[in-house]
């Protein structure tokens, strides 16, 4: 099952940070924005009250339609924060996630089996992978932090529950897959259960709905 924990990973552990490349790309992208929008605002201003030496212009209220692009840079910046603190580690007890505010364990000891699991986009051969953990008994699925990475799938063998963990490493955390495979076998090469090929778009998606109806509509 998995274990929600005040405590962290050991001082020795492989640490991730797999969303600090995304979290770069935001605030970038969510800097730009916002500045545009405090332009058409000046803009604005200047034109609406006639600032720059010509008559009042009420036309000029126009530009305050383009100011709302600052907005959207505002929440795209705020999202880059939480993207800022994602990271994953491994040691002796666990695969750790970590959001801004919290963490949570995967116990190896809970597990029956790690492996890697891959398929083709259809676009020039790309593949898309993830990192299967398949607990040996029930999860909690709507952990606060490890809901977003179950799935519910046939499992590996009979008697095994059918939730199990994905995480998925595609776009900016492709280039970290190979570290953390490498840090998941030196720790528990018994779980090891290799590489399997599956039918496209096997990566899919987090049970937001569900999640929201078991947790009375608050998504963490």
């Amino acid at each position: 099952m998995s274990t929600f924990t005040p405590h962290g990973p050991a001082p020795t552990a492989t640490v991730i940070h797999y969303g600090r490349r995304s979290a770069r790309q935001g605030f970038t992208l969510g800097g730009i924005f916002m500045a545009m929008g405090a332009f058409f605002v000046v803009l604005a201003v200047v034109i609406t009250a006639g600032l720059n030496g010509n008559k009042p212009q009420p036309v000029g209220l126009v530009a305050l339609g383009f100011a709302t692009i600052g907005y959207s840079g505002f929440k795209i910046f705020r999202s880059a924060l939480s993207f800022h603190h994602l990271a994953v580690s491994v040691d002796d007890t666990g695969l750790w996630l970590r959001t801004r505010t919290q963490q949570s364990v995967i116990r190896w000891d809970a597990l029956a089996g790690v492996a890697v699991h891959w398929s083709e986009t259809g676009n020039r051969g790309e593949r898309r992978y993830s990192i299967e953990l398949c607990p040996n008994g029930p999860i909690d699925r709507d952990d606060p932090v490890l809901w977003v990475l179950v799935r519910d799938e046939q499992p590996l063998r009979p008697g095994l529950p059918r939730l199990r963990y994905r995480f998925v490493m595609n776009g900016t955390a492709a280039s970290y897959r190979e570290p953390l495979v490498k840090a998941i076998r030196q720790y528990v090469p018994h779980l090891w259960l290799g590489e399997t090929q599956r039918e496209p778009g096997h990566c899919g998606v987090p049970d937001y709905e569900g999640h929201r109806e078991r947790t009375a509509g608050r998504v963490l």
